[in-house]
């Protein structure tokens, strides 16, 4: 036995690493990406922000512009706090920080899968709640699972990743007022999405929204934040460690996602072709295609991952789910520019013959 398999926790040994297939030189389809990155008539400037960044120094530890641009761009309310974090990964390992010894985390599943994994590393018990076959909560389920296990926290994507819907929001408002614990409304997808739970934060103290930057043209940058009442955030800031928005990160957010317009646009853009994109696949006998509400469409195929590896031949990337998956059966197709979408359209005609 080496020295790190003795040193390390044993339960570390049974879990697998996050995986992140090589895409270079690859249409990549599989991660939730927007494919908008700086416009090139704001290339020049933004390099000139960038070289200005003392990056010699430690970045502004609370930075308030950035904080204001964020309000700007997703209308949040002054009177609610934010609290930044390297990503949304980092707050959700922040919230799983919060929570005592044998404290129960649940979520939904199939569903983001940081969520079980953050609970493991840091000791704490995890519950997943199966989704219908429409992949909609069983409420009276879910209820009776929230009354026996009290769980400290319970993470809803919404939408869903990996499958693409908005759960019934009355449903949602069911599960806060039910439970005692804390409530967090993962809204990764939000600009894709026609409701949010932004506004019922004055309504609930156990209610934090979760969003991030990624899915809209920024996943680079890795930044998340966490809404909420300013008492709950100002007690969570205390978890977070200092520093931890870099330079770098800063001078791109307070110069990139100033132009809210043409960020709403973007999104516009890609709404419209994932109604485009969803009507293509439907015409497809072999798929069943699921009605989404973010960024990325939920395939069903019994050939899902023949068809994976087809595409991936064909420099397409898109994501596929483990052999020994509920979703092994599945594809997920992020929606991408026009030019693109037609690409996987093509090689997916090519495939079927």
């Amino acid at each position: 036995m080496t020295f790190i398999e003795q040193w390390l926790r044993s339960d570390i040994k049974n879990i697998d690493a996050y995986h992140v297939p090589v895409s270079k030189d690859m249409i990549k389809l599989d991660a939730m990406e927007s494919p908008f990155g700086v416009p090139e008539n704001l290339k020049v400037e933004f390099l000139k922000r960038i070289e200005q960044s003392e990056v010699n120094r430690y970045p502004e530890a609370d930075p308030s512009e950035l904080k204001d641009t964020l309000r700007a761009l997703m209308d949040i309310p002054d009177e609610f706090g934010i609290l930044l974090g390297n990503g949304s990964d980092e707050l959700i390992q922040l919230l799983a920080l919060a929570c005592s010894k044998n404290d129960l985390i649940m979520s939904f599943e199939p569903s983001f899968v940081m969520y079980e994994m953050v609970s493991k590393y840091v000791h704490l018990d995890y519950f997943g709640v199966s989704l219908d076959s429409n992949f909609d909560i069983k409420l009276s389920e879910a209820l009776l699972v929230i009354e026996r296990e009290k769980p400290k926290i319970i993470f809803i994507a919404y939408p869903n990743n990996p499958t693409g819907n908005s759960f019934d929001y009355d449903a949602i408002i069911k599960i806060i007022k039910s439970t005692s614990g804390m409530v967090v409304l993962d809204e990764a997808y939000y600009a894709y999405s026609d409701k949010s739970f932004l506004s019922e934060i004055s309504n609930f103290p156990n209610l934090l929204v979760l969003r991030t930057i990624s899915k809209i043209g920024f996943a680079g940058l890795r930044l998340g934040l966490l809404i909420g009442d300013q008492e709950t955030i100002a007690q969570l800031n205390k978890l977070r460690l200092p520093y931890n928005i870099n330079a770098l990160t800063q001078a791109s957010v307070n110069f990139l996602l100033k132009d809210k317009q043409r960020i709403l646009d973007n999104a516009q853009i890609i709404i419209e072709e994932r109604r485009r994109l969803t009507h293509e696949l439907s015409l497809f006998p072999k798929f069943k295609v699921y009605t989404s509400q973010t960024n990325f469409i939920l395939v069903h195929s019994d050939d899902a991952q023949s068809l994976y590896s087809a595409l991936k031949k064909n420099g397409i990337l898109v994501k596929c789910f483990s052999k020994s998956s509920d979703l092994a059966n599945f594809i997920r197709i992020s929606v991408s520019e026009p030019s693109q979408n037609n690409s996987l359209i093509d090689a997916i005609r090519n495939y079927y013959g």
